[in-house]
């Protein structure tokens, strides 16, 4: 606790870090770090879920008595030891993309820490710290390059609260995970006996979190049902985009795959699936330009006897697309991607970079993005699809189900980032994938070219999944449903008027330091910008706060004690 105090008398020891300072710097920065990597290890692969609220809190605490310069450090540290090691599988592509990416959202991340920092002037400052962090996410997901990994909504897809999805989507459930964690620190910010009122309020809003477990959201029963297949390919193992992505080879493993179903599927082993989805970039040559690819598709088609939905490269313009493929019929409708990878399927700043570097060279022609949401009629399935990278973007996922989809599809290329045999990326999506089947109540089938591909309820459950780096040919019935969730129907409203409420929070804290000077000041316990508490029987200090986060008081006491009044919120 770090607590105001008079100075001490010769000779005497000085306490440690007090409730109005905040920790020593050395401390803050290490609560900032060991932060960071909590929220890091609740995510796959490691999928310590609980984490995640310990993100929050000891963010709070690094904050706490801190400048707004040392708080864009303590922002910064937290940033790297999260985004670091979460997108460690960006090295396979190339470790410059990687230190780029982690760098740039970490820089983001302590410009905002700055606005946190201020929010904590207030008295509600545990809510206000949670709407920041949606505010904070939602900057993350739309700018400079829209880039949703990290959302604390996104580590809680095995977690008994990640119910909460289908009531206010994502970042609704992010605002509970970070509620859940600020009143954590709360209890460890006060002091006396308010503390006890602080750990029963953290208790119970624990506990209302926790019980989004027993929300009702799920109706399936009664819903038709109907037999899907995924096919899990494979692609050439080796050290080297270059060789790894044949595409030949890649095509030729799907339909292989493709046919051993039909002939299982003849033989009475497995049942006929109603529809058969590839994965991303199953092939990568246009099918209207090489006839070879064309028959492959064709063949596998006329082996299975049912539509494919294909993952597949078109020209003129350049589209990254999921195409049906109809016995008897040849191609037909397609989905065209829309939300395309920054410094992958499009390049920025081209020409710059190409002095520096080769990657553009492995993109030499930006994709173009698609611009509507598609529903495929196939019988009674009416599939809804995204590509790979768009599953964590809310609107799009959301855009399938409002369509009229009662199935969705993953379609997605993993290989890219596997060379070195990390799994973290294809953890991260599935989990992803999850998420979106409770937000949407729809079951997901989750195609992959080398894993980890998984058929998933409607509940977040796996029916059945796949291996990595192997040939996989998952098929099981899945429920088609058309009821539309709460957070389907209400749509980004939830997130906007968080947003819109810790906007207007932020303008409060900054007025406060001029309301307090001007005696129109409201907070309680809450010292002045100088770090003066104005409460009766607290410490009058003439001193500002030292580096270390401790005031230096040159004055004695005005009152009759040290320490806050008891009850009061403990000042930040």
């Amino acid at each position: 606790m770090i607590s105001a105090q008079a100075a001490p008398a010769a000779g005497a020891k000085t306490r440690g870090p007090g409730a109005y300072g905040g920790f020593a710097t050395r401390w803050a920065l290490l609560a900032s770090v060991a932060g960071g990597l909590a929220l890091y290890a609740a995510f796959p692969p490691v999928n310590a879920w609980p984490l995640a609220v310990a993100g929050p809190a000891l963010l709070v605490l690094a904050l706490t008595g801190r400048s707004l310069r040392a708080s864009f450090g303590c922002g910064l540290v937290f940033g790297l030891a999260l985004f670091v090691p979460l997108l460690s599988w960006l090295v396979n592509e190339a470790w410059y993309a990687w230190v780029a990416l982690a760098a740039a959202l970490a820089l983001i991340f302590a410009v905002l820490c700055i606005g946190q920092r201020l929010l904590l002037r207030l008295r509600f400052w545990p809510a206000a710290v949670a709407g920041w962090w949606v505010a904070a996410e939602g900057v993350r997901d739309r700018w400079p390059y829209p880039f949703p990994w990290g959302r604390l909504g996104m580590s809680q897809s095995v977690a008994p609260d990640v119910r909460w999805v289908a009531i206010g989507g994502v970042p609704f459930l992010s605002f509970l995970v970070a509620l859940t964690g600020a009143m954590i620190a709360r209890v460890v910010l006060i002091r006396g006996g308010a503390r006890l009122g602080a750990a029963v309020a953290a208790v119970v809003t624990i506990g209302l979190v926790l019980a989004g477990g027993l929300l009702p959201v799920d109706p399936t029963g009664g819903a038709p049902t109907a037999p899907v297949a995924a096919i899990q390919g494979n692609v050439p193992r080796a050290r080297n985009l270059s060789q790894q992505l044949n595409d030949t080879e890649v095509t030729q493993n799907h339909a292989a795959a493709t046919s051993e179903l039909g002939a299982q599927v003849k033989a009475g082993r497995e049942a006929a699936p109603d529809l058969v989805i590839w994965p991303e970039n199953a092939t990568g040559l246009d099918p209207y330009d090489y006839p070879f690819i064309y028959a492959l598709l064709a063949g596998a088609v006329a082996a299975i006897d049912r539509p494919i939905l294909v993952g597949e490269v078109l020209q003129n313009p350049q589209l990254n697309v999921g195409q049906l493929w109809v016995p008897g019929r040849g191609p037909t409708t397609f989905y065209a991607k829309r939300q395309l990878v920054p410094f992958g399927e499009y390049i920025p700043f081209r020409g710059l970079i190409s002095k520096f570097s080769s990657l553009p060279s492995l993109q030499p022609v930006n994709f173009t993005p698609g611009r509507k949401a598609v529903v495929f009629d196939v019988g009674k399935i009416k599939l809804g699809d995204v590509i790979c990278y768009e599953v964590g973007f809310d609107d799009l996922v959301r855009s399938e189900v409002n369509a009229g989809a009662n199935l969705l599809a993953v379609q997605s290329n993993d290989a890219d980032f596997e060379i070195d045999g990390q799994l973290g990326e294809t953890g991260q999506q599935t989990a992803m994938a999850r998420i979106r089947a409770i937000e949407s109540d729809r079951a997901v089938v989750y195609a992959s070219t080398t894993g980890e591909s998984s058929i998933i309820a409607p509940d977040g459950a796996l029916i059945e999944h796949s291996g990595i780096w192997q040939r996989a040919i998952l098929d099981a019935p899945v429920p088609l449903v058309s009821y539309r969730t709460l957070a389907d129907r209400v749509g980004a409203w939830p997130e906007y008027v968080i947003i819109a409420l810790t906007v207007l929070a932020l303008g409060w804290a900054v007025l406060l330091p001029r309301r307090k000077r001007t005696g129109t000041g409201t907070g309680i316990g809450t010292p002045t910008e100088t770090g003066t508490p104005t409460e009766t029987g607290t410490p009058t200090e003439t001193g500002t706060p030292t580096e270390s986060g401790s005031p230096t008081v040159t004055g004695s006491p005005t009152g009759t004690g040290t320490e806050p009044p008891r009850g009061a919120p403990e000042p930040i």
